[in-house]
């Protein structure tokens, strides 16, 4: 053997795997098919928001959570309904304990910290044992995605100095080799170096062939997300409506979901392979990194959502609150986009652009400039999309507002009596504290919640109300993002065969394993879970291969 152990995917999940299974002294390999620059994989162009279940961050904002409480939703969310949800469904009770118990503890001793104002994403907006959270329990690291996988490296660079882990990058797997019923290792393309900046799409030219043989092989390759052509392949038709023929991507093209046919060919089962989280929210980038570059907005709870047509969304599809339930929504009326309307007194409380290089002060650990985000104009980056996004249109007043959203789209969908009428009537409910609108009240709610009322939620107010103007009409796209099926694992995170019994040698973790046992988020998430799925499953493949 050239390794004991051969890990395919230098991102967050390969290099968790990778550290444990060096720090077990196991001589290790990574193999990625994208340069150096592009070590720690999409996990670096996040916000960094993790899962926490009771965290001293939430108990100093007064949040009340528990193991129960965090059960309760993410079964509901999860809707598990499958006889393949059985490693699932393991899965995800491990992961709440290990999130409840020893994640945050373990990560806090490789030196991440947290934002102390923990976010509310994904808040459901119907009963209490179906989808989303009930309390906010996203926690922001404190250097968002670089900061996550800054440990990591780090943990990797040691061992490469010591010896222990090898790095191999540009190397493309096209095969993994099979001996006798065991993955013994990998075969692939050597690729022509590449220096374009990191999530830029590299080249594909091949300069040579490798073969590694390991005793074991862990894949931790990543989603589909950047594959548009096999996201469409894969969507549920019968959930979410006909898959849109326009979306923007949420992820670098080097997600392409190469790895899971595969594995496959190995003998590796996929599952839940029509299970995806896309967002809603996303707008096309004006400096784009990779093709097709999306950003999604994270909205606060005030912002009116319609469709193409102007027609206002129904409960629970509201900013922040059922994602799934808002595509299915925008997906049965045939439509491509959705519109917020909104002001600037909204836009400069509640927008904010998920992504590490949309939120400088973060990522930069930069305290006055995340104070500037309490002043009275937009924070940087979300007016830099206003002033030069092409989905953005700012008026003085609703008919030229509208006007304006007509003529970017080139359709003339939008009429201004229809879009005031629903606008004038939600205005209407703002007059007292009692009203029988689901997203005022869900505003009010918001606002009631020490973090929401400082940072994420804008005063109740009329959106035709003058003084809060202009108004603000943002078209929406359809972003793809994650994978939530993928590889069938057990607990040791070995992959299963047709009939369910572990292949010797072959393990997967992160997004390509459904973030373990091939979709423990089940048919939702509830944010924040992603991340935390890449370090939980590659923690276990790293303490399981070779055991």
């Amino acid at each position: 053997m050239d390794f004991d152990v051969l890990v395919i995917g230098g991102g967050l999940a390969g290099l968790v795997a990778a550290t444990e299974a060096a720090d077990r002294g196991l001589r290790t390999c990574i193999l990625d098919q994208e340069g150096e620059q592009n070590l720690g994989g999409q996990a670096f162009w996040s916000l960094g928001g993790l899962f926490f279940v009771d965290s001293p961050e939430q108990r100093r904002m007064r949040i009340r959570d528990s193991y129960e409480l965090a059960r309760q939703d993410w079964l509901g969310s999860a809707g598990f309904d499958r006889p393949e949800d059985h490693w699932p469904r393991l899965w995800a009770e491990a992961y709440l304990q290990f999130a409840a118990g020893e994640k945050r503890e373990w990560l806090h001793r490789q030196g991440m910290r947290w934002f102390p104002v923990v976010g509310w994403a994904e808040r459901g907006g119907s009963l209490a044992a179906g989808h989303g959270n009930s309390v906010p329990r996203f926690h922001v690291t404190w250097g968002t995605g670089p900061a996550v996988i800054e440990p990591f490296i780090r943990r990797a660079r040691a061992a490469e100095a010591a010896g222990r882990i090898v790095f191999r990058f540009r190397h493309q797997v096209d095969r993994l080799i099979v001996t006798n019923g065991a993955v013994t290792g990998a075969q692939g393309t050597i690729l022509k170096a590449d220096t374009i900046q990191r999530g830029g799409a590299s080249s594909r030219h091949p300069v040579g062939e490798f073969e590694i043989s390991a005793g074991a092989v862990i894949v931790a390759s990543g989603g589909i997300g950047g594959n548009h052509d096999l996201v469409r392949k894969s969507w549920p038709v019968d959930r979410l409506g006909p898959a849109p023929k326009s979306m923007v991507a949420g992820v670098p093209a080097y997600v392409d979901g190469r790895m899971l046919a595969i594995a496959q060919s190995a003998g590796g089962r996929i599952v839940n392979g029509d299970r995806m989280w896309h967002y809603t929210e996303g707008l096309r980038n004006y400096d784009p990194i990779w093709p097709n570059h999306g950003i999604r907005i994270l909205p606060g709870p005030s912002s009116f959502w319609c469709d193409a047509d102007g027609n206002r969304f129904q409960a629970p599809a509201m900013p922040g609150f059922d994602t799934l339930a808002t595509l299915r929504a925008i997906r049965a009326r045939g439509h491509e986009y959705s519109w917020f309307i909104l002001t600037k007194a909204i836009i400069k409380r509640e927008f904010a652009l998920s992504g590490s290089e949309q939120n400088p002060d973060l990522t930069g650990k930069d305290i006055r400039l995340l104070l500037s985000r309490l002043g009275r104009n937009p924070p940087g980056p979300v007016q830099a999309f206003m002033d030069k996004g092409e989905d953005f249109v700012v008026r003085d007043n609703l008919e030229d507002l509208v006007a304006g959203m007509n003529e970017l789209t080139g359709e003339h969908r939008l009429g201004v009596q229809h879009v005031r009428a629903q606008i004038e009537a939600r205005d209407r409910e703002l007059d007292n504290p009692f009203n029988k609108d689901a997203q005022i009240t869900a505003i009010h709610g918001a606002r009631k919640y020490l973090g929401d009322r400082f940072m994420r939620t804008a005063k109740p107010h009329r959106l035709l109300d003058p003084k809060a103007g202009p108004l603000i009409g943002v078209r929406l796209h359809v972003l793809t993002r994650k994978t939530l099926g993928g590889l069938h694992t057990d607990l040791h995170a070995r992959v299963l065969g047709a009939n369910d019994e572990a292949i010797p040698g072959l393990y997967a973790a992160g997004e390509v394993s459904g973030f373990g046992g091939g979709g423990m988020h089940g048919y939702n998430a509830l944010e924040g879970t992603f991340l935390g799925g890449c370090l939980f499953s590659g923690r276990v493949a790293g303490r399981s291969v070779g055991a």
